[in-house]
């Protein structure tokens, strides 16, 4: 478990420099903050939260209490743009006139290029409706969501996260935990360029998956109605199958 405790942070470090900043400002902080209130705040509290993080013990307790797979959320505890920010501050209140100006200019072009527009990834999309999801999700769950219960269906990673944001009523057998590198065998036939139904049934059979969305333009290897699957809906370049061995009642 410690492993994957390392594992999980080194994937929240991202390109590993906002996270050495804010070790860095832990380490200035601890050295010449005086105030107790704020060394409590900014000292105290982020070293208490990373002990935990690595322990063993606790990384068995958290996962036996909760489930491994929000385990990464603990970081969202450490607070540190703040640590970052207010380090920078007591730094430059001991310097004057150019160097603070100086310093100031460098330590902001380091924080711009520790990172990358976290816009520019896939998963995100530019708003399409009101519901800030893409219109293609919005479809597809006004397709198969029933009022008054819930269904399951399976969907291709690019939608994971807009999902659980429209609807109540549409589950899944898995979410965002495998685009963090969580394995997942039914997401992994899902992604593949050629859908092999004598793979992929059986396991969306497994998780009780009445619908299977799937790229229009996604290959299909065997004929889905040998396994039950029936075309239910075509819609913004995806086709929903239903799985007509599990009834659909209220």
């Amino acid at each position: 478990m410690a492993n994957s405790s390392f594992l999980i942070f080194g994937k929240f470090m991202g390109t590993g420099l906002v996270v050495t900043w804010f070790l860095a400002g832990l380490v200035y902080l601890f050295l010449s903050e005086k105030n107790k209130t704020r060394r409590i705040l900014f000292i105290y509290m982020p070293v208490l939260i990373l002990l935990l993080f690595f322990n063993p013990l606790f990384n068995q307790f958290f996962v036996w209490a909760t489930e491994e797979e929000i385990y990464f959320r603990l970081c969202w505890l450490l607070p540190v743009i703040l640590v970052i920010a207010y380090s920078l501050v007591r730094l430059l209140e001991g310097l004057k006139g150019k160097r603070q100006f100086g310093v100031g200019v460098l330590a902001a072009a380091l924080i711009v290029i520790s990172g990358k527009l976290v816009y520019g990834s896939p998963l995100y999309s530019r708003a399409e409706n009101i519901y800030h999801v893409p219109d293609s999700v919005v479809h597809i769950c006004d397709a198969i969501e029933m009022p008054g219960r819930e269904v399951m269906a399976v969907f291709p990673e690019e939608m994971l996260l807009y999902v659980r944001q429209y609807s109540p009523l549409v589950c899944m057998p898995y979410g965002r935990e495998v685009i963090m590198g969580v394995y997942n065998q039914l997401n992994e036939e899902m992604e593949k360029d050629v859908a092999e139904m004598e793979a992929l049934a059986p396991l969306t059979k497994e998780e009780l998956c009445h619908y299977i969305i799937l790229p229009a333009e996604r290959e299909i290897l065997g004929d889905p109605g040998e396994y039950d699957w029936e075309l239910f809906y075509e819609t913004d370049g995806y086709v929903i199958y239903r799985d007509t061995s599990f009834p659909l009642t209220y």
